[in-house]
């Protein structure tokens, strides 16, 4: 959990779910799940390559429709910590397709964003329900990355309301 002096450079959202922990930790590991719910609304997950273990790296592409056409944001990154049903620790950076880290000021934003953040998830069972607390460090929570992370997690919980 980030301290105060930290929380303006943390997204911090914490949900309760009405599922066992087991479900929430596949919408996170399981590239299909994670698909069907990562990104903003409106935005979809053609690639979703994860080895879940530590060391073991993720490749992601989401994809927007803009009046300009499809527009590809590719993120790589690695798990750092993998405690199954309870807590996932992964890096992310924005890359090309192949993975290769690419500069956040050649992603055209702004600056002093970070090169590499941190996303770290953690599963509490409260009475046959899970607590989740997710926490990107290094994405402002008042950016437009926090309420990304809201309307996703908002698809994910509407995905495991629809497992049940």
């Amino acid at each position: 959990m980030a301290d105060d002096n930290g929380s303006q450079n943390a997204v911090v959202i914490e949900r309760t779910l009405d599922a066992p922990a087991d479900l929430i930790w596949r919408m996170w590991t399981d590239p299909e799940h994670f698909k069907a719910w990562y990104g903003p609304d409106g935005a979809t997950i053609p690639v979703a390559d994860m080895d879940v273990s530590v060391g073991g790296t993720r490749l992601v592409c989401m994809e927007m429709e803009t009046p300009n056409g499809t527009m590809q944001m590719w993120f790589t990154g690695e798990y750092r910590e993998v405690v199954e049903h309870k807590r996932l620790v992964y890096t992310e950076s924005m890359s090309d397709e192949n993975g290769n880290v690419l500069s956040p000021s050649e992603m055209g934003m702004p600056e002093g964003h970070p090169t590499t953040t941190e996303i770290i998830v953690e599963l509490e069972h409260v009475g046959g329900r899970t607590k989740m607390v997710m926490t990107h460090a290094g994405v402002p929570a008042d950016s437009p990355g926090a309420a990304g992370w809201e309307m996703a997690l908002d698809k994910l919980a509407a995905r495991v309301a629809s497992q049940g």
